[in-house]
């Protein structure tokens, strides 16, 4: 056999090879396609974070100081939280691999981060990167990251410091210098993660706000151009496309779908269900079901359902008061009623992926949190167990 023969009898073999290869790929990425995602947001914000540390939590806990400070405002009001596995820093790999098996043993298989760039760079970024991603655990679940690009007074977060002083600390708007270095990093750092949540191969990406996107680069057809260029940074990286979702809560309205529809959003959903709260966590969710109905009927693209748990943030508040809080009808079995009708919602649209977002995995300042604490125990985890596990909520229906 001649030197050209061997060489196209090699190159051959090389990419019969390399098809196989991609072929065991393809199958091994379907097969690991769970029925339904059940996604919980991480608010990570109980770590110290070097930025956190300087202009918000001294304490070096990071927001649990203001967490333990809670107090009732109310009869039977539950304050403060109190978390059975104590005050843990979420920036622990030990910690989190405790949390990695508690959600997959009870049907969480993915984690959105809640993500942040302030003052030309990362915060509270460690609970991922050092938390997360070092968990020995980690490949049990998918996880993706939501840019939550919204501003922060001083006393948001923490109000025993700053006290009246409503003035901005940071700026959920970013530049087109510094939204560069942000496409770059989220693609090196999390797409390329094998866990990293991909839907039809593109990995997902989540914005919280729409207007300071928008406001990053000054116009609709500015932003336009940020996104094609993030696309476009996303497929040199070897994906077929980005998968971009849009926080979307409210009614939806002309102006509003005019603009997702220019900037060719992929998804909506969820963070935590729309305003107004309500004291009767019934009438609320109910409620915000009305919204997605309507928003089901307003656009092409999939609306994936979200199951919240609860709302209280008065620990940041110290005006609010028993009507700004969730407290009535609120329970582990209100809340799998709601997650059951999330599940509905997902099988009558079998063109879509099969995704709920859940309010929250960990938001003990605001109220919503699946981790087991000192009055539930295990309920809340259990609730989702029930409904997307073992079908108890749908037994006797089909």
């Amino acid at each position: 056999m001649n030197r050209l023969s061997l060489f196209l009898s090699y190159t051959l073999c090389i990419g019969l090879l390399h098809s196989d290869l991609l072929n065991a790929q393809i199958n091994e990425t379907s097969e690991d396609i769970p029925d339904y995602y059940v996604a919980a947001y991480i608010w990570p914000s109980c770590h110290d974070d070097p930025m956190g540390r300087e202009v918000l939590w001294p304490e070096g806990t990071g927001e649990w100081e203001v967490i333990k400070k809670g107090n009732a405002r109310f009869e039977g009001h539950y304050q403060p939280k109190v978390p059975l596995w104590g005050y843990e820093l979420d920036n622990d790999p030990k910690v989190m691999e405790r949390w990695i098996d508690a959600a997959t043993d009870h049907g969480v298989n993915t984690f959105i981060f809640d993500w942040y760039w302030f003052n030309d760079g990362p915060f509270l970024e460690s609970c991922l990167n050092d938390g997360f991603l070092k968990a020995k655990n980690n490949r049990k679940m998918n996880f993706y990251i939501m840019w939550a690009d919204h501003d922060v007074a001083r006393n948001y977060w923490n109000v025993h410091r700053y006290k009246d002083d409503n003035s901005r600390l940071w700026n959920g708007a970013i530049n087109w210098e510094n939204f560069r270095i942000v496409v770059k990093r989220v693609i090196d750092q999390y797409f390329k993660q094998p866990n990293y949540l991909k839907l039809e191969g593109k990995p997902v990406f989540s914005i919280f706000s729409l207007d300071n996107l928008i406001k990053t680069f000054g116009n609709l057809e500015e932003t336009q151009k940020g996104l094609i260029y993030f696309e476009e940074e996303v497929k040199k990286a070897g994906f077929p496309g980005l998968h971009l979702q849009l926080i979307a809560g409210g009614m939806p309205h002309e102006t509003l779908i005019k603009k997702i529809e220019t900037l060719k959003i992929s998804s909506l959903t969820q963070y935590g269900w729309s305003a107004p709260v309500c004291e009767d966590y019934i009438r609320w969710g109910t409620h915000t079901w009305e919204y997605v109905q309507k928003w089901d009927e307003a656009v092409m693209i999939p609306y994936f359902p979200n199951a919240s748990i609860g709302w209280d943030d008065t620990p940041r508040f110290p005006h609010k008061t028993r009507k700004d809080v969730v407290h009535l009808n609120q329970s582990p079995q209100s809340f799998a009623s709601f997650l059951q009708k999330a599940k509905e919602y997902c099988d009558k649209h079998p063109d879509q992926p099969k995704l709920i977002t859940v309010y929250a995995w960990n938001e003990w300042v605001e109220g919503a949190y699946l981790l087991p604490d000192m009055k539930y125990g295990f309920d809340y985890l259990n609730a989702v167990k029930d409904v997307m596990v073992d079908g108890k909520y749908e037994k006797y229906t089909k």
